[in-house]
């Protein structure tokens, strides 16, 4: 059992350093976020902006190799919201299910034996066990536990990550590559690039991670963020979430206004990353992205980050630029894009001027 909250003294030595995790904190049956978790005024969502309209498309994959309009609905989405969902990719419900219940079992661990797996205590660098998105950069922060995988090889997975999710991780990046496949051909064919060459296949999909997130229950929840406004790193990036919703978008064509991704059966959530919309110089749009707490429910979910390898140089493609339109991004090292992300807390897209040509 937790300690009671009056016990509980330096709440980063409970949360991070003994790895409790926010979860062990909500466990505690505190009444009120700790102050640690309160986010000033302008970065909570105020929930007057937030939309329920039907804002973020939904493509029905089934028809994709006979009807070309499908391939044409994912470029449009990537150029307009930066985010839509997919049905009917070939992924089977019910495994999906089993991939939802994995990750609760992983935070169902005790706190000594999810301990293993942080930075200080994991036997790879490419397994880590967190909370918050970098607690050390962070003046607030966020209501959130994970578990980060890079998959390298499936002899290093099957070695090192957790068993509690270990086959349903790998099972489910398995699963999903015909979708991204799929998804990064219709993607390429909108920019003209007519052929996906080992380089390019480096460059869109030379890695791979997937997260398993755990939200806990929040007392407070109008006071914190599950994410701050951030936009991924990622070419692109498919995700399942658990049918609680609090997945919520920046709306391109509105000013400050938001949308909520609504969680349906069975759907993957796809959008586009800074990599991409650096490639595509800038037609498809990486868009920011928070979550909001849950007062009465735990919320789960599981992405998979499509990233170019990190040993590549990312820029606009040729293929792009060839009728004389201008770069707007520059030639940088994926790698150290990268380290510029995750060097700070979370600040909506700021990380994509690192990128921008000067004017």
């Amino acid at each position: 059992m937790a300690p009671a909250m009056s016990e509980l003294g330096d709440i980063m030595d409970f949360v991070v350093r003994k790895g409790n995790g926010v979860k062990g904190l909500s466990e505690t049956g505190l009444e009120t976020v700790p102050k640690q978790y309160v986010q000033p005024m302008e970065e909570r969502l105020d929930m007057n902006n937030v939309v329920n309209q039907d804002s973020i498309p939904v493509i029905d994959m089934s028809k994709y190799l006979e009807d070309p309009k499908v391939a044409e609905s994912i470029c449009l989405a990537a150029e307009k919201w930066g985010f839509f969902q997919v049905i009917n990719h070939g992924v089977p419900i019910e495994f999906l299910d089993k991939v939802e219940e994995a990750t609760r079992q992983f935070f169902r661990l005790p706190a000594e034996a999810k301990l293993k797996y942080t930075k200080e205590n994991s036997p790879t660098c490419n397994v880590r066990y967190g909370t918050s998105f970098i607690p050390q950069a962070e003046t607030c922060l966020e209501w959130k536990d994970y578990l980060s995988l890079l998959y390298v090889s499936e002899e290093e997975a099957s070695s090192f990550w957790p068993r509690e999710c270990r086959k349903q991780a790998i099972e489910f990046m398995k699963l999903t590559e015909p979708v991204i496949n799929r998804l990064i051909e219709a993607l390429m064919k909108g920019l003209k690039v007519k052929e996906i060459d080992e380089r390019k296949e480096s460059l869109l999909m030379g890695s791979k991670r997937i997260n398993l997130n755990y939200y806990p229950m929040c007392p407070n929840p109008e006071l914190t963020v599950g994410v701050g406004r951030h936009s991924d790193v990622s070419t692109l990036t498919v995700l399942l979430q658990d049918d609680i919703g609090g997945l919520c978008v920046r709306l391109l064509d509105e000013e400050n206004s938001w949308a909520h991704v609504p969680p349906i059966s069975g759907s993957l959530v796809i959008n586009i990353g800074d990599a991409l919309q650096i490639m595509s110089n800038g037609r498809y749009k990486s868009v920011e992205h928070r979550v909001i707490a849950n007062e009465k429910r735990s919320r789960v979910s599981v992405p998979i980050f499509v990233n170019p390898g990190a040993s590549n140089m990312i820029g606009p493609f040729a293929e792009v630029l060839k009728n004389g339109e201008k770069a707007v991004y520059k030639q940088v090292w994926y790698k150290e894009y990268v380290k510029h992300f995750f060097r700070k807390a979370h600040d909506g897209k700021k990380t994509i001027e690192y990128a921008m040509v000067s004017k």
